[in-house]
């Protein structure tokens, strides 16, 4: 019996001893795998567990064999997977979601709508919609509007983002590389040099006839209209061997800027004044500009030839202004001429040369070129093309010059009668071709060395400019959100004494019209406009007719709106801007080719030429006028007084009848009629009935008794007054005067 019982013992000794041993393989083969090969883990965990699971770990070990102890075995806790519908494990752990990170936006100052959005990876209309109810006028936001600090940091924060700032690059800056005007020149060689003399006056005075006269030529019967409107440079050469540059200034009220151009760059004023007409609103204009300029001025008395001439009233009328003649013991020297025959013209030269002399004219032939742009223009040969006053040194072939923003190698010169000159010393009246751009008139003339330095000196001219005009529209910007914010300021104060949810309910009830549309859903603006494109012959012309539509006061009425101007012919490219807007092109003193004409007639694009300037208004002003939508006005028929009221039945329903005399006029019944009581309008409409003694008539006369009723119920007393009127439509006119 026991024998037995120690087999049984032994056998089960023997049994553990083969299952741990088994147990160990599988486990090491298990972590084998695992290192291999990290998917065949939660098989290899449970093949162990089961393993494990049969131990029995609490029996000791015999003595004679080599057992592991329990306290030191290594034991690894394994997870099993979670089971699927099926009932098998899937053989995957479930991964643990991370927190959703928000996206990072790089900001930075003054910032613009559309640079944010793209910076968000947003479009402009989730900007737009993030400042809904914020006290922003988002109608003067655009995509290039500047946003300030606080609100693109309000927008990220909507938007559910979080911003940083952007790493500032270290900008470097730049080199100032423009011209400098050289010193003044050493006055040992310093030469005398002609005059430059500008002659100004009113409108229609003979300033040109009188430069016509002195240079034996006909160039105001080639103006057209028979008035000045371009400034002409000429040199004059007196019998005497003197010579005089003179510059012809319009006399126009539309060309003030050329007249003052004249007055900065002359030596003497030429004012001219009509002996029959006296001093005008140009005259008085004129001696304005040469006061400022602090050039000296002789007045020709013109016209003295004509019978009605009175030149002693026109130096009593220039007393008012400050300027004395020598005969009323001032300064100014006044010669009485007629321009047309000629008379004096020598004794005016001679005054000139006379003061001129005293003045010591002189400058620097030998210096580097300077000098003033008195007007450009495109020509079609030549392309741009400028007439300037040589200043300073002497213009030849090859000279770099730079003017404003444009600049130029000097291919060819050319005098006033277009001949060929081959260089152009100081006070001298030159055409210059090589133009790269077309310099604007006014603008100084500089030589530089060469042509990379040209390019240079126009690079900075432009950057800083754009600077410039970056920094007005920060200030514009700045200005309307800090009058945006003081309102702000202003409505929340308003609603200080509101709990916070009252105040955005308020806020929302008053903002609420901002989100009737998206800002990209904007409708059209109903307004009236006139798109125009502009051309001219020279730079001179377009200034003049910009200044005068920046008069333009009417935009009520109808909007203005410059598309484009330019120096030239009109072109194809005006025409597919003006198809685009719906425009009409206006050109002065320009030609547009035949195939340019049949395109736009084709078209159906408007393109009006004028050679006159007040011509060019006036139509300007007609067209303004037809885009106004007609005025109704009230045209009287005739007049009736109500003596007595009356009923009458018509069917089943009683009817007020008015028993009226015709006082004037006549009562017409298909007419509109109104009545009135003393100054009060009762009633408004059309007539049902209109008899006269028991008859249904068309109309009334003067004198004539009548009954009728009206279209609705209105209660009559006598002494009311019935009108009978028609409505006319009347053609409305632009309230813009723009001075001529």
């Amino acid at each position: 019996m026991w024998i037995a019982a120690m087999m049984t013992v032994r056998a089960l000794l023997l049994l553990e001893r083969a299952l741990c041993a088994r147990a160990a393989a599988v486990v090491g083969q298990v972590r084998a795998l695992r290192r291999e090969s990290p998917r065949l883990a939660p098989q290899g965990r449970a093949a162990s567990s089961r393993c494990l699971g049969l131990l029995p770990l609490s029996l000791p070990c015999p003595g004679a064999w080599s057992c592991t102890p329990a306290h030191s075995r290594h034991q690894t806790r394994l997870l099993a997977t979670k089971p699927t519908k099926s009932g098998k494990g899937s053989g995957k752990v479930a991964k643990l979601k991370r927190k959703q990170e928000k996206q990072e936006v790089e900001i930075k100052q003054y910032m613009t709508v559309s640079e944010l959005a793209q910076a968000m990876k947003k479009d402009t209309d989730h900007v737009f919609e993030a400042l809904l109810n914020t006290p922003l006028d988002l109608d003067s936001l655009g995509p290039d509007s500047v946003l300030t600090e606080v609100w693109v940091k309000e927008i990220v924060r909507k938007s559910g983002m979080k911003y940083k700032w952007a790493k500032l690059s270290e900008a470097k800056v730049r080199e100032n590389k423009d011209v400098e005007r050289p010193p003044p020149p050493d006055p040992a060689v310093l030469v005398s040099r002609p005059p430059v003399v500008t002659i100004m006056g009113h409108v229609d005075h003979g300033k040109t006839t009188l430069l016509d006269s002195l240079r034996k030529t006909q160039v105001a019967a080639m103006e057209a209209g028979g008035i000045t409107q371009h400034i002409g440079a000429f040199l004059v050469q007196l019998p005497s061997g003197e010579k005089i540059t003179f510059l012809d200034t319009p006399g126009h009220a539309a060309f003030s800027a050329m007249r003052e151009r004249g007055a900065m760059v002359t030596d003497i004023v030429v004012l001219v004044v009509a002996a029959d007409d006296g001093v005008m609103k140009q005259t008085i204009e004129s001696i304005q500009h040469a006061k400022k300029a602090k050039v000296p001025i002789i007045v020709a008395v013109n016209k003295c030839d004509k019978q009605e001439a009175e030149p002693s009233r026109v130096k009593q009328e220039l007393l008012a202004y400050d300027v004395v003649c020598e005969e009323l013991g001032g300064d100014v020297q006044a010669v009485h001429v007629s321009a047309l025959k000629g008379d004096n013209l020598l004794e005016l030269a001679e005054a000139t040369v006379t003061l001129a002399e005293v003045l010591e004219l002189t400058g620097d032939p030998k210096g580097p070129v300077e000098g003033t742009v008195i007007e450009s223009r495109t020509d079609k040969g030549k392309g741009p093309v400028t007439s300037a006053i040589i200043t300073r040194g002497t213009l030849r072939k090859g000279c770099t010059l730079v003017a404003g923003r444009a600049w130029a190698k000097v291919r060819f010169l050319f005098d006033e009668n277009g001949q060929a000159v081959s260089e152009a010393g100081p006070s001298s009246a030159v055409e210059i071709v090589g133009w790269k751009e077309l310099p604007s008139a006014g603008e100084e003339i500089l030589q530089v060395e060469s042509e990379h330095r040209a390019r240079e000196v126009v690079d900075w001219r432009v950057y800083v400019e754009e600077q410039e005009k970056l920094e007005q529209d920060s200030q514009v910007i700045r200005a309307k959100q800090q009058e945006h914010e003081e309102s702000y300021r202003k409505e929340r104060e308003s609603t200080a004494h509101l709990t916070w949810r009252q105040r955005r309910s308020a806020m929302y009830h008053s903002n609420r019209h901002l989100m009737a549309h998206r800002p990209s859903e904007k409708s059209d603006s109903q307004e009236l406009t006139l798109p125009l494109i502009i051309k001219g012959d020279v730079d001179g012309s377009v200034e003049a007719i910009l200044n005068l539509l920046e008069t333009y006061d009417a935009s009520e009425q109808c909007q203005l709106d410059i598309l484009h101007f330019g120096v030239g012919d009109i072109s194809e490219n005006d025409l597919n801007l003006a198809e685009t807007f719906s425009g009409t092109v206006y050109g002065f003193n320009v030609g547009a080719s035949r195939a340019v004409q049949q395109s736009a007639a084709r078209r159906g694009i408007p393109v009006k030429m004028h050679r006159v300037i007040y011509k060019l208004f006036d139509e300007l002003k007609e067209e303004l006028s037809s885009k106004l939508p007609p005025t109704l006005e009230e045209n009287v028929i005739g007049e009736a007084s109500v003596l007595a009221t009356f009923e009458v039945t018509e069917g089943k329903k009683k009817v007020t009848v008015a028993g009226c005399r015709v006082r004037k006029g006549l009562l017409d019944k298909k007419k509109k009629f109104k009545l009135t009581r003393g100054r009060d309008l009762l009633w408004e409409g059309s007539l049902t009935t209109l008899k006269h003694h028991k008859e249904a008539v068309q109309t009334v006369k003067t004198g004539m008794e009548c009954g009728l009723s009206l279209d609705q119920d209105q209660d009559f007393e006598p002494g009311d007054i019935i009108v009978c009127y028609e409505e006319v439509e009347k053609p409305q006119t632009i309230s813009w005067n723009p001075g001529f």
